[in-house]
């Protein structure tokens, strides 16, 4: 049977190695947890797990141990019978009942308290749960999958975590990469995102600028792909044209925060105009500017940038003739942002 990643979206080697191990424990019913930065996609991952096993037919079931006040986090998990606490007015199945022959998905489990922990432990070794209030212990039968976005070994040695239970979880560890460490994965999962909302918001598809793409990939999205989606929604709905410009890019990722100053200096260059694809060559004779010709001029670095943008700016008015319209389009830019940078350099009438 082919495997079913519906949801899941790239083809990066990273990704690719995630498919493999998927293939290969998805059929079984061992334990699995799923670690990765948040914003990754561990949910997507868990639900592809569950579609690819045996139990797909069966319930899947999610809970989130972050999400629930402690004190009601016992029940959810292994309900209550009538008259437990206040309010128990009637007994309740918990969600491992309600997953029995099917997968439950724990997450956030380095969330849980250490209290409950034990518990969790003896619904994994024993295959049974006793409700809150109850007497009598339930045997069930699920597939166990946890995900985290935290380090459980290092919630271990500081004592936060049942070393214990992470041993019993850890029986199948599956990694989810960042964003950041997925390559082209970035440009197919923006061009996806802004495609789909496009065709949600009713408008013209729109497309991504080589330059702007190429600022894309710099950037090291924190947030992960959850960051990248957020972000083309704003981008479908805000962005004037129907191509994604530099412009259009916020200045954190206009900067791509964190990146050495001389490629700071080559970003600001391509978004001022330089015709190159994302990843190509340059052509012959063309030299970056260096840290040396900063120097040599005696500028900062924002100075040296102002003076390169003005060049680029009063060349394309004379290559146009003066004509706006023809010069934002030769520097790769808006109309109105090319006057906005003329204004500030009162070029306006040049």
């Amino acid at each position: 049977m082919a495997l079913n990643i519906d949801g899941m979206i790239g083809n990066s080697p990273a990704l690719r190695e995630v498919y493999r191990m998927l293939e290969k424990v998805a059929p079984t019913d061992s334990t699995v947890l799923v670690t990765g930065e948040s914003g990754t996609g561990k949910e997507l991952l868990v639900r592809a797990l569950h579609r690819n096993s045996k139990r797909r037919d069966k319930p899947f079931v999610p809970i989130n141990c972050g999400a629930i006040p402690r004190e009601l986090l016992e029940s959810e998990l292994f309900g209550h019978e009538k008259g437990a606490f206040t309010h128990a007015i009637r007994s309740r199945p918990g969600r491992f009942e309600l997953a029995d022959g099917g997968t439950i998905f724990l997450d956030e489990i380095g969330e849980m308290d250490f209290s409950l922990q034990v518990k969790i432990l003896r619904a994994l070794q024993e295959k049974e749960i006793e409700r809150v209030g109850g007497t009598q212990t339930k045997k069930v039968d699920v597939r166990v999958v946890a995900a985290t976005n935290r380090d459980l070994e290092v919630e271990v040695a500081a004592g936060r975590f049942r070393e214990d239970l992470f041993y019993r979880l850890n029986v199948i560890p599956m990694q989810l990469p960042p964003l950041r460490e997925r390559g082209d994965d970035i440009l197919i999962l923006a061009e996806y995102f802004l495609k789909s909302f496009c065709f949600e918001k009713d408008r013209p598809n729109m497309q991504v600028s080589p330059q702007a793409k190429a600022m894309l990939v710099a950037y090291s999205w924190p947030g992960n792909v959850r960051e990248l989606e957020n972000f083309m929604e704003r981008l479908s709905i805000l962005c004037e044209g129907q191509k994604v410009e530099p412009g259009d890019l916020p200045e954190k990722i206009q900067r791509s925060a964190g990146l050495p100053e001389q490629e700071k200096v080559q970003q600001v260059i391509v978004s001022a105009g330089v015709n190159t694809d994302v990843g190509a060559g340059l052509s012959a004779g063309f030299a970056w500017p260096e840290l040396k010709d900063i120097r040599d001029k005696g500028l900062g670095l924002k100075e040296f940038l102002d003076e390169i943008e003005e060049r680029l700016l009063t060349e394309a008015l004379r290559e146009s003739g003066g004509v706006k319209n023809q010069a934002a389009e030769i520097l790769g830019i808006k109309r109105t942002t090319l006057i906005e940078k003329l204004k500030k350099r009162n070029l306006l009438d040049t």
